[in-house]
């Protein structure tokens, strides 16, 4: 029997929690036997003071444990998944999850709603009317048994530590704390019972990281939680200094995706307009066919999903899991109105401020302003110009997509002051700034 407040001193003072301590603070308090007070006490503690590797580790296996967990025969079928940190238009979760499973892996996906500026798959989702995301266990091993892959919200059942613990980090100024982060994650990719894990660090100014360095530390304990749990593991680091794609907003992603999966056009758009969606999709999951040992390098596993992309499998695979989960991709709604913002000056664009382009959709409805709101699915931001890209004035730079003009003014602020327009072409950054292998 332990004292909490001896666990809470302890840490307070920067010494190694034992695995005991751990198990017991995280279990009562899934319990409800511990108060939120108490907790926030040690998360306050784990913030200053850091984590040991095993700390964070057997934190993390608390967290997963605290819930039902998913269980794959390795010998039968790998079980393969990507994580995302989340940025502006990131999407790729909707193209590489059927075009995996079209391989013969098993993608078990549990996914999140959006967070902060950034968008939630679950959310995406959702957009597609009639689509359900809450599939209990049973359901899912009979999508993973008969087409190969479901695409789930979390459910009260698995990690209800995990859930606990983050509303409580939510709002006591704890979310920032790298082994808290890592344990988040880990715990509900662990719950999946996957045997491969591909993870979609980003940094940039859509991004939670800022700066490749944070974003390099965090996959680092990302990765090492996964080698110790006995899964392949990888991780992109990746470039969110500007929207992923065309569009942010949740049918108009699903529609990019959709466009990309048909190879077709879409919109004002070309096929070669979304490249930069299309490419991180086939380098994530080229490496998640190289963890499930479909290929033999990853060089070769983004060959194998190019031709799986190409054949249209991955369109036929993605339609079979809307209708599993009672999804009607040609119902999928739109916005009533569209108002186009324009430049105001030439020049080439410089820079993006992506985090002000996240929140601008958070102000049109496309997001959360509090926990409790309801966002406009339809609502959203069509992206005319990447950087490096030459813009004249008055040539359009962004196309609202919204169902009232109540917000108009504020937005059209927010985006115009999102974007630099500089004389000089500042030239192209890599996409995928470095890949790490275990």
């Amino acid at each position: 029997m332990y004292l909490p407040a001896e666990i809470i001193k302890k840490k307070r003072n920067g010494n190694t929690l034992t695995k005991s301590e751990l198990e017991y603070f995280v279990n009562e308090y899934t319990k409800e036997k511990i108060p939120d007070y108490q907790m926030a006490a040690l998360l306050m503690a784990i913030f200053f003071q850091g984590m040991s590797e095993k700390e964070t580790l057997v934190f993390t296996e608390c967290m997963r444990d605290s819930g039902s967990k998913l269980k794959f025969d390795k010998t039968k079928k790998f079980a393969v998944d990507k994580h995302s940190t989340g940025g502006i238009g990131d999407k790729t979760s909707i193209i590489l999850a059927p075009l995996v499973a079209c391989a013969g892996l098993s993608v078990p996906m549990i996914s999140g709603r959006g967070l902060g500026h950034t968008g939630g798959t679950v959310d995406k989702l959702e957009s597609i009317p009639g689509f359900n995301p809450f599939v209990n266990e049973e359901k899912c091993y009979a999508m993973i048994d008969k087409i190969g892959v479901s695409m789930m919200a979390q459910t009260e059942n698995i990690c209800p530590a995990d859930k606990k613990i983050y509303a409580l980090r939510d709002v006591t100024a704890t979310v920032e704390s790298l082994p808290l982060i890592c344990a988040s994650i880990m715990s509900k990719k662990l719950a999946e019972g996957i045997h491969g894990l591909v993870l979609d660090v980003k940094f940039g100014s859509g991004a939670f990281m800022k700066t490749i360095e944070k974003a390099k530390e965090l996959a680092k304990g990302l990765m090492g939680i996964g080698i110790e749990a006995d899964v392949n593991i990888a991780a992109y680091l990746t470039n969110m200094n500007q929207p992923l794609g065309r569009f942010v907003g949740h049918s108009l992603e699903i529609q990019e995706c959709i466009a990309i999966m048909k190879d077709e056009p879409f919109g004002n758009w070309k096929k070669d307009d979304f490249a930069d969606t299309r490419e991180l999709s086939l380098e994530l999951a080229g490496t998640m066919l190289y963890l499930g040992k479909k290929a033999s390098t990853p060089e070769a596993g983004y060959k194998v999903a190019t031709e799986i992309l190409r054949s249209g499998a991955a369109y036929e695979k993605f339609t079979a899991l809307c209708e599993f989960q009672g999804g009607d991709i040609n119902k999928i709604g739109v916005a009533k109105k569209k108002v186009t913002i324009k430049s105001p000056k030439q020049g080439f664009i410089s820079n993006y401020d992506s985090e002000k382009i996240g929140i601008a959709a958070i102000l049109i409805g496309a997001g959360r302003k509090i926990s409790t709101d309801r966002i406009d699915l339809t609502a959203g931001i069509e992206v005319f110009k990447k950087i490096g890209d030459r813009v004249d004035r008055n040539e359009a730079l962004f196309i609202l997509h919204l169902n009232s003009d109540q917000t108009i003014g504020e937005v059209t602020e927010i985006l115009l002051n999102a974007v630099d327009i500089s004389d000089n072409n500042p030239g192209t950054s890599p996409l995928i700034a470095e890949r790490l292998f275990r």
